[in-house]
């Protein structure tokens, strides 16, 4: 046997058991921190209640059908976020045109619009946020602007 061929045998040996243990905690251990993660964050009462009892998603009484949303809730919700990720003028563009498609939700169109136009004031300011007027909805996006800046 060569003197290279020997120092590797002898390497190897050293490697049995702490090899094997390290290899079981690579694989066990990323299982368990996911495990007592999702635990610990399933029993903090995010409800914000102080009652002692702690509800957890499988509390909830599933032989009720959940309540369905109504679809201006539905629309104003997708608007606001619109509003965040491009701007005020795409949110209106797109409410004009759903209550084009849709006129039951005409009657929901300007407190929507207020909506949108009290969220551009938060996220961009009464000056930016009033340069995205538009005649949607009569002045309800102005509307909106414009009592929101004065608090």
């Amino acid at each position: 046997m060569t003197h290279s061929a020997n120092y590797t045998q002898k390497r190897r040996a050293h490697r049995g058991p702490a090899r094997r243990i390290g290899r079981t905690l690579s694989l066990v251990l990323p299982v368990m921190l996911v495990l007592s993660g999702t635990l610990a964050v399933t029993s903090v009462n995010w409800s914000g209640n102080t009652s002692d009892s702690m509800l957890t998603a499988s509390a909830d009484d599933l032989s009720k059908p959940a309540k369905s949303r109504a679809p201006q809730d539905i629309l104003r919700d997708r608007l606001l976020l619109e509003l965040q990720e491009k701007n005020p003028g795409v949110a209106l563009t797109h409410l004009q045109r759903e209550v084009d498609r849709h006129p039951s939700l005409a009657k929901h169109c300007m407190s929507i619009a207020r909506a949108l136009g009290r969220a551009a004031v938060q996220a961009y300011g009464p000056t930016r946020a009033q340069s995205y007027a538009r005649p949607v909805c009569d002045t309800s996006y102005a509307t909106g602007v414009a009592t929101h800046q004065n608090r």
